[in-house]
């Protein structure tokens, strides 16, 4: 095929991010064009959209590109996971919030993203399944997962990474533990939990940094981080001592490196996909899908 021949779909969520304007993202067009591709952009128009258009259109291109945030990179993901061969995909991150674009060290200028989208070999990358869905860098349950996704867009737009902390405050009031039976690689893990993640990444929300030494993308593997019920003071203390160090195995805390994680709960546990809502079940079995995409990073 000649390389005028390729073709690239960019998946755009219009609503996501601080700024309105289009212009950087025709840039980011044009050096796409002038790379070889024949472009197509679909603006999105409702939750949904950008998952249903990867798994409608993505096996028709050479690449797909989602731009937006963490949201719409899920739902892309989540359409091409439904295809036999998806396409590589590239990311111009534009939300209020890009954990996994920060991870990645993303630029969120469209044209350099474009750029690097563009003159990338490509880098196959785990994929997590959640019963039936899919996330890119982290599954979470319990305290401040609501958090991620009940700020509204536009003020998540305005305030970014602070949106989330207010929303975060209001979960305060029914912090609580979770009663849940968990399995992970075989050992049980069972427990009242305040938050849990499972996640690909070097952040999550700010809040929880890993360092590259201790998470490997593309290794099979999704690192665990349990945040116990602390019942007594010197346990709480135990907790706050391991978050302030970033000590994630120290005392207070569980950190694992895991492929596969089976959850149960009596009650309903409040999930988050990537920031998104996921309705909680009383079973949910986490799986890792190795080096299931590939990403032009």
């Amino acid at each position: 095929m000649d390389a005028q021949e390729k073709k690239l779909l960019m998946i755009v969520n219009p609503r996501a991010g601080r700024s309105k304007s289009r212009g950087p993202l025709y840039d980011a067009a044009a050096i796409f064009s002038g790379n070889g591709y024949l472009v197509r952009i679909h603006n999105t128009v409702a939750p949904g959209d950008a998952r249903d258009c990867a798994r409608r259109e993505g096996g028709h291109y050479d690449a797909v590109v989602a731009v937006g945030g963490d949201g719409t990179l899920n739902e892309v993901v989540t359409g091409l996971m439904k295809l036999d061969s998806p396409p590589p995909l590239g990311y111009l991150p534009q939300g209020s919030t890009n954990d996994f674009a920060a991870s990645l060290r993303l630029s969120q200028d469209p044209a350099e993203a474009a750029m690097t989208v563009a003159q990338s070999p490509g880098r196959r990358l785990d994929i997590g399944q959640w019963n039936r869905r899919y996330f890119v860098y982290v599954a979470s349950f319990g305290a401040f997962t609501r958090s991620s996704y009940s700020a509204p867009q536009n003020v998540k737009n305005a305030l970014g990474h602070f949106a989330y902390l207010l929303e975060g405050v209001k979960d305060l009031d029914s912090l609580r533990p979770y009663p849940i039976r968990l399995t992970a690689d075989g050992e049980s893990l069972d427990g009242e939990y305040l938050f849990g993640a499972v996640c690909n990444t070097l952040s999550i929300g700010g809040i929880v940094r890993l360092t590259p030494e201790q998470v490997a993308l593309d290794d099979g593997r999704f690192e665990l981080l349990l945040v116990p019920n602390p019942r007594t003071p010197a346990d709480l203390q135990d907790l706050m001592v391991s978050f302030m160090n970033q000590d994630y195995a120290g005392k207070g805390l569980v950190f694992r490196h895991v492929s596969s994680i089976h959850v149960e709960s009596d009650e309903v546990l409040p999930w988050s996909l990537d920031g998104e809502y996921a309705p909680g079940v009383p079973s949910v079995d986490i799986t890792n899908r190795p080096r299931a995409l590939s990403m032009l990073l």
